[in-house]
């Protein structure tokens, strides 16, 4: 069994949420949820009782919405519901973003607007317990009406149809449902509706984009920090002066890591009387651009943690006693979020880039030509800057925004979509695409601070050189250089250098 955490729904916040993306997790619900799930449950079962025509409960669905099922049938209505809409195609989504999708699922229904039973909340709840992890198919949905077609994959296995992953293992659903202590369900009135309406894939997407932007903009700021030293280049851009004459406040934030970072530097005091008098922008404008992206990150967090705890199930049941048809599963906010989460990680790596850029060029740098001793016989860094520039070309092709298209669906009942579930889920390939790209440049800045031994770096920067050599060596000469680039990608991924900047990370603070 996982670790249970206790919630109140509706108060999820970002370092929660992190927690229950990086390792399993079991949500306990407070008992005032429990009472308002039941209260709801009850107002389904009235509304059925009475024969009053309500949409979803009693009625099809979409451009079907005028057609009256009778009550014998509402059983199978949403039955029928969950496994037509269960039409999602390609790979299943990484067991930590479904993790994700049945947390901030149970959250949501909790809030009490959904009219499901606190059967089916509590089975989601098992299912997140045991860690067994429906298998949703990444493409289908729109990012309007809610996530549809993988949401309805996710509520299949509640019906003992579908597959599971449960300890590495596919498994079928029925026997996934088993090694959570469920038997299939029998769907309510409403209930599959419920289920499917929402914008938990999207929002799971994002947040896990925004977790990997997080992570890499932590190490970016690192790894800038270090190739200032490599290069011997200027802190004086890192001046509180400056950027407290511009007012924006991540550029304020991130110039007084960088002047932490660097404080105590003998490299740095080596170089304190040298001719060159301003260095490229993608050195001294690091507080300017990364600070640009650290609010636009700030932004998309204050967005996604709202949406995270949000009712995005239609329709809703309110203690007055109307039913009331919207439109909160219209991922609008979602979309936006994610594309702005793009632009920054495109930019993050394009500075990264530009700064390996200059440290294998001996013109620019001062240093050995690819930051190897006997160049020409060794071609050192050549081609791990050729990688980066591919990666950031490939994140710029990536950043262009989804949340612009749109295309009608539903016979043109719903004729605007959001697009947020891919514009989302690219989110992954692209932190992906940036934490190699700087993972290459922490190679290059500690390769770049080696050649001014014994002058050492400022204390912070000794540590992370110390962590880069404990577990790859020096670049003497050429060797096979995949695996030195891949442990470095996983201390990007990982958050072993974001801590050095958490206090400026929402999603990594107390």
């Amino acid at each position: 069994m996982s670790r249970e955490i206790e919630v109140r729904a509706g108060a999820l916040e970002l370092p929660m949420l992190r927690r229950i993306y990086q390792e399993p997790a079991a949500l306990r619900l407070a008992e005032r949820d429990r009472a308002r799930i039941a209260s709801a449950a009850a107002h389904v079962g009235r509304i059925v009782a009475a024969g009053n025509a309500a949409y979803g409960i009693n009625t099809g669905f979409g451009l079907l919405a005028q057609t009256r099922i009778a009550d014998d049938q509402l059983a199978l209505l949403q039955r029928n519901l969950l496994l037509s809409h269960a039409a999602g195609v390609g790979e299943p989504l990484p067991d930590a973003v479904v993790r994700l999708i049945l947390a901030l699922k149970i959250n949501a229904l909790a809030r009490g607007y959904s009219g499901i039973s606190l059967k089916l909340i509590d089975a989601l709840r098992a299912l997140l317990a045991h860690e067994v992890y429906p298998l949703i198919p990444a493409q289908g949905s729109v990012g309007a009406s809610g996530d549809l077609a993988p949401l309805a994959h996710l509520g299949a296995v509640l019906l003992g149809i579908g597959r599971v992953r449960a300890a590495g293992r596919d498994l079928a659903a029925a026997e996934g449902l088993a090694r959570a202590g469920l038997e299939p369900c029998a769907l309510g009135a409403k209930e599959g509706l419920a289920l499917i309406n929402g914008t938990q894939v999207s929002t799971a997407l994002a947040l896990a984009g925004l977790f990997g932007a997080e992570d890499v903009l932590g190490a970016a700021v690192v790894a800038g920090a270090m190739s200032v030293d490599a290069l011997k280049a200027s802190d004086a851009p890192f001046d509180e002066r400056i950027h407290m004459a511009r007012g924006q406040p991540g550029q304020i934030d991130l110039a007084r890591q960088y002047r932490r970072l660097t404080h105590g530097s003998e490299i740095r005091a080596s170089h304190l009387d040298c001719s060159r008098i301003q260095d490229p922008y993608s050195f001294r404008c690091q507080p300017q651009v990364m600070g640009a992206c650290l609010d636009l990150l700030r932004h998309c967090a204050a967005t996604l943690r709202v949406e995270a705890n949000a009712v995005t199930d239609n329709p809703l049941l309110f203690e007055e006693g109307d039913v009331l048809s919207g439109g909160n599963f219209h991922a609008e906010p979602v979309a936006f979020a994610a594309d702005t989460l793009a632009l920054a990680l495109a930019e993050m790596g394009s500075l990264s880039e530009r700064r390996v850029a200059v440290l294998v060029d001996p013109k620019m740098s001062g240093l050995p030509a690819f930051l190897v001793q006997n160049s020409g016989l060794n071609s050192g860094f050549m081609i791990a800057q050729v990688t980066a520039a591919a990666l950031v070309s490939e994140n710029k092709t990536l950043a262009a925004p989804c949340s612009v298209d749109s295309i009608p669906t539903s016979a043109n009942q719903e004729d605007h979509v959001s697009m947020a579930t891919h514009a989302a889920r690219r989110l992954g390939p692209m932190v992906d695409n940036a934490a190699s790209v700087v993972g290459i440049e922490l190679l290059a800045a500690a390769q770049g601070i080696d050649f001014h031994r014994p002058a050492r770096s400022s204390p912070a920067l000794e540590q992370v050189h110390a962590q880069i050599r404990a577990e790859v060596a020096h670049y003497a000469t050429d060797r096979y250089f995949a695996p030195d680039i891949e442990a470095a990608r996983r201390w990007v991924k990982s958050g072993l250098f974001s801590a050095q900047v958490k206090d400026v990370l929402l999603s990594r603070q107390p």
